[in-house]
């Protein structure tokens, strides 16, 4: 029901309010995953992740569906929110690599710039649908990549 109240209303509610509701996503509070950032015009999102108890693995460092669920909705979201009413967008596949035990709090930034929009616009119209991958690194407090995440996104525009 959240999801649903935000993919209808993203668009003309302020950011600081999507951020709210955001953040209190079932999903999303239950592993310590926080929207930091959203900018102005949904081409920048920022996540973050403390370790603690509810999102530990076995050997005591971030469980790595959590850092694949700090991915997920992002890319689409802000695709949604950029190309408009006119066009379907999902989130078609994703793949993670692991590159070192993911400790203390962890962070993502997500971005497009104006030009991958209009260009992501531009071939969707042109071939009818556009399929794509984008990836994003999770990154340590120092910084250090610890996996990267490709996501396979799927626009094309609605036929209605």
């Amino acid at each position: 029901m959240l999801a649903q109240f935000l993919r209808k209303n993203a668009r003309t509610m302020p950011v600081k309010l999507l951020m709210f509701i955001g953040n209190l996503w079932s999903p999303f509070r239950g592993a310590g995953i926080k929207i930091v950032k959203v900018s102005d015009d949904y081409r920048l999102m920022e996540v973050e992740m403390k370790l603690k108890w509810s999102n530990k693995n076995y050997v005591g460092t971030h469980f790595g569906g959590s850092m694949y669920a700090m991915t997920d909705p992002f890319y689409m979201m802000m695709l949604i929110n950029n190309l408009g009413p006119k066009y379907i967008v999902w989130d078609k596949a994703a793949r993670i690599e692991f590159k070192k035990p993911g400790k203390g709090t962890i962070r993502v930034r997500f971005e497009f710039s104006e030009e991958e929009i209009l260009a992501i616009k531009e071939k969707a119209d042109d071939l009818g649908k556009y399929i794509f991958d984008k990836p994003v690194d999770i990154k340590n407090e120092s910084g250090e990549v610890v996996a990267t995440v490709v996501k396979t996104l799927y626009v094309r525009r609605r036929h209605d």
